[in-house]
C-alpha cells in the first residue's frame, strides 16, 4: 500500500447540508469518521489541503491537492474517498483498489446489488451496467440513472468511490465534459466515452451517504448508538 494515496474531498458549501464535513456525529466531525476508516487501509495520519472553490467535481479537487500532498509523485494510485460516507467499511476501500492489479484497468470503483424494489427506478440511485470479468467483479459498460439493464437479473448500485492510476487521473481531469456525462450528470461517463476502462468490485452493501438532515440523523444513530452530537 506504500504507493497508494487516499484523498478525501470535502466540500463545506453543500446546499442541502451547509458545513457538512464538520457536522457532529457521535462527538466527532463527519470527516474524522471517514478519515479513520481510510487510515485503517493507508496506515497513516491525515493532512488538510485547501483547494480552489470553483472545481466542478471531487476528481478535480483531488488532482489539485496532489501537487501539495505528493510533490515527489511517489503515489501511483490515488483513491478518492467521498467525505460524506461516515459508515464506509475500511475493507471496501481495499476492495476498490483490487481491480488495479490488472494493468488494463484505468479506474476502479465499487458496486452493490440493489435489493430494494424502489431503488431500481430511483434516479438518485446510480446504476452500473457491466459485464462480469471475474468473481465479484464487473467491467463497466455504462452508468445511468435509469433502471438498466432491462430483463431478468440483478441491478447494481454504483458507489462513488474511485481508485485512479495517477496517469489516468491526469488524463481524466484534462478531458472536457462529454455528451453523456452532461446528459446523465455523471462524471464517470467522461472516462468511458474517452475509451478508459473502469472495473468495479461488488461489495455487500452501500454505505450511507450523508446529503440531508435526515441522513445526518441516521448516521448519528448508526455511529452513536442512538446518541446525537451537539
Amino acid at each position: 500500500m506504500a504507493d497508494v494515496l487516499i484523498v478525501i474531498p470535502a466540500r463545506m458549501a453543500s446546499r442541502r447540508l451547509p458545513g457538512k464535513p464538520l457536522l457532529d456525529i457521535a462527538g466527532e466531525p463527519m470527516i474524522v469518521h471517514v478519515l479513520r476508516r481510510a487510515a485503517c487501509v493507508e496506515k497513516a495520519g491525515g493532512r488538510a489541503v485547501m483547494t480552489r472553490a470553483d472545481h466542478v467535481s471531487g476528481s478535480d479537487r483531488i488532482f489539485e491537492a496532489l501537487d501539495v500532498a505528493d510533490p515527489q509523485r511517489r503515489s501511483a494510485i490515488i483513491v478518492n474517498v467521498q467525505g460524506d460516507l461516515p459508515t464506509l467499511a475500511p475493507s471496501d476501500i481495499a476492495a476498490a483498489i483490487a481491480p488495479l492489479a490488472d494493468a488494463a484497468v484505468d479506474i476502479a470503483t465499487l458496486a452493490a446489488e440493489i435489493t430494494r424494489a424502489d431503488e431500481r427506478t430511483d434516479p438518485n440511485v446510480v446504476k452500473l451496467v457491466g459485464t462480469p470479468v471475474g468473481e465479484r467483479r464487473l467491467r463497466a459498460l455504462y452508468f445511468t440513472r435509469a433502471a438498466a439493464p432491462a430483463g431478468e437479473g440483478p441491478l447494481y448500485h454504483h458507489i462513488g468511490l474511485y481508485a485512479f492510476r495517477r496517469a489516468a487521473l491526469a488524463r481524466f481531469v484534462a478531458l472536457p465534459p462529454s455528451p453523456l456525462e452532461q446528459r446523465e450528470k455523471l462524471e464517470q461517463l467522461r472516462a468511458l466515452e474517452a475509451g478508459m476502462r473502469i472495473d468495479a468490485t461488488i461489495v455487500d452493501s452501500v454505505p450511507l451517504g450523508v446529503d440531508t438532515p435526515a441522513d445526518l440523523e441516521r448516521a448519528r444513530e448508526i455511529l452513536g448508538g442512538g446518541k446525537q452530537g451537539s
